[in-house]
């Protein structure tokens, strides 16, 4: 399917623009999807006839048909098996920057090597998405990027290679199938015959390395500045941040940056997000956001000391199942934690349901974005999606976090990330060393559509000091129920 998607959209392409003019392509591949190359293949790949599709040529060239992706959660066991070889989850997190996770590709590749040897035997090469698509590019096989290897549970993040005690526990001889590894801004090589003849592309045309979507959305957004925040609200939350010196946890996710070699992208994931919202909306705000913003707006902040955890969906971040929690926070001025106790109650009335759920999600937020080593305050953060449209919850995310917001509207990061990364690898190639990616726009955002807005500006740093004191008290809160109710 893949194969024909590249063929179709190169077949319409070519009819409306000159590909001879391109001098580089990337791409963005879904993350921790896997493709097993059978024996021989290599050869297939380097002599396909530009007078057929692809997917006439490239049939026969799997091991399997079955390209396991991120939706995929039936590696339990396996990720299990992997964490105790190495020591537990949080090791495995320290070492290859994510405990173990049913959709990344370690533990998929251990469940087919358990349960299809055969299949697994007959493997010349596995690729992620990102470097299956870069290989028919180039008519061989593609390194896998550093950044998207990180989303696999078998790189050493701090060293940047295949992570022998990993590769070991996952499957025998894994380290010949999966390659060598390669900087994102690194040439995977020149675009082959067969797109050259077919689609008229320029011979001298470079393939810059794919990487995944996740890193080439936070290329898309130009956050390239250890302290800048990038928060997506839609249907589900997500945190990019960069650091020079990530702290792994239990949750959430570190990959080396794919604009700077040096740095790190954290990732955070909250499956309970825009329909959690409505559904408080709905209940609660007579289904209008006006009323939801309202009532946000009639809520002092630090909402009188109700704390809620709403959980609509099985939570990712944190651990949690299906539930709603609510908690008043007794004698609670946000000076200190010291006679303050939390009693759960059932219910809040409506405007502090609203309150707590926005500042719940934030607050949390917060919390583990620091604990994993992003600076606090943010230099900034760049709002995306639906909710960042909604200048109320802005005025709450600028209160809670103490820096300037700022709004972006740009529906295809992953893509734009990548046009922008195809770029800085073709700079890097050029000038034969790394160069930083900002040095493509420096000065010259505001004339173009990567431009940000400022939205809300940074929040009084008092309240920013109460609300560190709130969150505090917040994780107590949720690490008591994950030991009670969550996945450890």
């Amino acid at each position: 399917m893949w194969i024909e998607a590249l063929d179709l959209m190169l077949q319409k392409l070519s009819k409306s623009l000159d590909l001879s003019k391109v001098t580089a392509v990337s791409g963005s591949g879904q993350q921790h999807g896997s493709v097993y190359w059978k024996k021989g293949s290599a050869t297939i790949l380097s002599s396909l006839d530009p007078k057929k599709p692809l997917v006439d040529q490239l049939g026969d060239a799997f091991s399997t048909k079955e390209s396991p992706v991120w939706m995929d959660s039936s590696t339990t066991a396996q990720c299990r098996e992997i964490e105790k070889a190495v020591g537990g989850a949080l090791e495995l997190s320290k070492l290859t920057g994510s405990r173990g996770y049913e959709r990344f590709t370690g533990p998929q590749i251990r469940k087919l090597f358990q349960t299809q040897p055969g299949v697994y035997d007959d493997t010349e090469r596995i690729s992620v998405v990102s470097s299956f698509m870069a290989s028919l590019l180039i008519g061989a096989y593609a390194c896998i990027d550093e950044t998207d290897a990180a989303g696999m549970n078998l790189m050493d993040i701090r060293q940047r290679v295949w992570s022998k005690i990993v590769l070991e526990a996952t499957a025998p001889s894994l380290e010949e199938k999966l390659g060598k590894l390669a900087p994102a801004h690194a040439v995977a090589g020149c675009i082959a015959p067969y797109f050259v003849e077919r689609f008229h592309f320029n011979k001298n045309c470079l393939v810059v390395q794919w990487s995944g979507d996740n890193p080439n959305s936070l290329a898309g957004l130009t956050l390239s500045t250890s302290g800048d925040l990038a928060i997506s609200l839609g249907t589900s939350d997500t945190v990019f941040g960069i650091t020079d010196d990530p702290e792994p946890r239990l949750e959430g996710h570190v990959f080396p940056n794919p604009v700077d070699t040096k740095g790190y992208m954290i990732m955070l994931v909250y499956k309970n997000a825009s329909l959690t919202r409505e559904d408080v909306r709905n209940r609660c705000a007579e289904k209008s956001w006006d009323v939801f913003n309202k009532y946000l707006q009639q809520t002092p902040p630090l909402n009188g000391g109700k704390m809620g955890f709403y959980y609509k969906e099985h939570e990712i971040l944190p651990p949690l199942p299906v539930g709603f929690h609510r908690y008043i926070l007794e004698n609670f001025e946000g000076e200190t934690l010291d006679g303050v106790n939390e009693v759960e109650v059932k219910e809040f009335d409506p405007p502090s349901e609203v309150r707590a759920l926005v500042e719940g999600q934030f607050l949390s937020m917060r919390g583990h974005a620091e604990r994993f080593g992003l600076p606090s305050p943010p230099r900034r953060i760049i709002a995306t999606g639906g909710a960042s449209a909604n200048q109320t919850i802005l005025s709450c995310l600028a209160s809670i976090y103490g820096c300037d917001i700022y709004t972006v509207q740009r529906p295809d990061s992953a893509s734009l990330g990548a046009a922008l990364r195809a770029a800085h690898g073709y700079l890097c190639s050029k000038k034969g060393s790394f160069v930083p990616i900002s040095n493509m726009y420096k000065d010259k955002l505001e004339k173009t559509s990567l431009s940000c807005k400022l939205a809300v500006t940074a929040g009084d740093q008092q309240l920013v000091s109460k609300y560190a004191v709130m969150m505090k008290k917040r994780l107590e809160i949720e690490n008591r129920l994950v030991e009670k109710l969550g996945r450890r």
